[in-house]
C-alpha cells in the first residue's frame, strides 16, 4: 500500500502538505490540493482512518441524524442530505446518516464511543428528547429545525411563519376571507409534536383572526395524495361546511 511519502513524491509536494491534505488540518491551495489528491488516486492510497482518529482524537465524521419513522424521504430531503454531505467534504469532513428513532433512546450509545465529531438533527420536534441527550453527552450539535425554545441552540431553519403569514396575503389581496390549512395527520406517531407542524397551525390560526377571516385546519395522511384526497372530501360538503375558498 503506498505511503504519504510516496504520495509526496508523486506530487511534488512535502510529506506535510499531504497530510494536511489527507487531515484538513492546515489550508492547502486547491491547485496543491488537486495535484495531492490526484497522486493519491494513481497511487490507490488508502489513509487509514482509525490510526488517524486515534493520533488525533478526531475521527472527521459528523453525523446527520434522521428519525426512522417510515419512509418520510423527500425530493427535499434528499437535497439536505446531499448539501450537507458536500459541505463537510469541502471542510475535509466524512458525514454519516444515522437513522435513529426519535425519542433518543440510542442516541448514548452511538455518540458516548467517539465515533463522531458532532451531530446535525433533522425532523426536529418542538420538545425533541434528542436536545437533551446530546447536550448531557457534551457532543457538538446542531439543528435543521427549531425546537420550542431554541435560545443558545445553534440552528438553521426555514422561516415557516413568515411564509404563512405571507400566502395568507396573498390570498387575501385576491378577495378571499376564508382560509383552509391541510396538514400531514402525526397524532399517535412517533413524529407526533414535529416542530414545523405546529408552528405552521399556531401561525396561521392567529394570523387568520388577525386578518378578520375564518380558517379551518384539516389532516389528511401523508404525501400528496393523502392531502388531495383530504381536500377532495372537504368539496363534496354541504355548503354550510367549512372549507378553504
Amino acid at each position: 500500500m503506498a505511503t504519504m511519502q510516496q504520495v509526496a513524491d508523486r506530487a511534488g509536494v512535502s510529506i506535510a502538505t499531504v497530510s494536511f491534505v489527507v487531515n484538513g488540518t492546515k489550508y492547502v491551495t486547491p491547485k496543491t490540493k488537486a495535484r495531492v489528491t490526484a497522486a493519491m488516486r494513481e497511487l490507490r492510497f488508502r489513509n487509514n482512518v482509525v490510526a488517524r482518529a486515534l493520533a488525533s482524537r478526531r475521527t472527521r465524521i459528523i453525523a446527520l441524524l434522521f428519525p426512522t419513522t417510515g419512509n418520510r424521504f423527500s425530493p427535499t430531503t434528499s437535497e439536505f442530505f446531499m448539501a450537507a454531505a458536500e459541505r463537510a467534504s469541502e471542510r475535509g469532513y466524512h458525514l454519516v446518516l444515522w437513522p435513529v428513532d426519535p425519542a433518543g433512546d440510542d442516541l448514548d450509545d452511538l455518540v458516548s464511543g467517539g465515533l463522531v465529531d458532532g451531530v446535525i438533527l433533522m425532523e426536529v420536534r418542538m420538545d425533541d428528547p434528542r436536545v437533551a441527550v446530546l447536550t448531557d453527552l457534551d457532543v457538538p450539535f446542531t439543528l435543521i429545525g427549531r425546537t420550542r425554545d431554541s435560545s443558545g441552540l445553534p440552528y438553521v431553519d426555514i422561516d415557516f411563519e413568515t411564509t404563512t403569514e405571507d400566502s395568507l396575503d396573498h390570498l387575501g389581496a385576491l378577495g378571499h376571507r376564508r382560509f383552509g390549512l391541510v396538514l400531514e395527520d402525526l397524532d399517535g406517531t412517533p413524529m407526533a409534536g414535529y416542530a414545523p407542524h405546529l408552528r405552521v397551525e399556531d401561525t396561521f390560526r392567529r394570523s387568520v383572526a388577525e386578518r378578520g377571516g375564518v380558517g379551518t385546519v384539516v389532516y389528511a395522511e401523508g404525501g400528496s395524495e393523502g392531502g388531495a384526497t383530504r381536500l377532495d372530501g372537504c368539496s363534496r360538503r354541504t355548503p354550510t361546511s367549512p372549507r378553504s375558498s
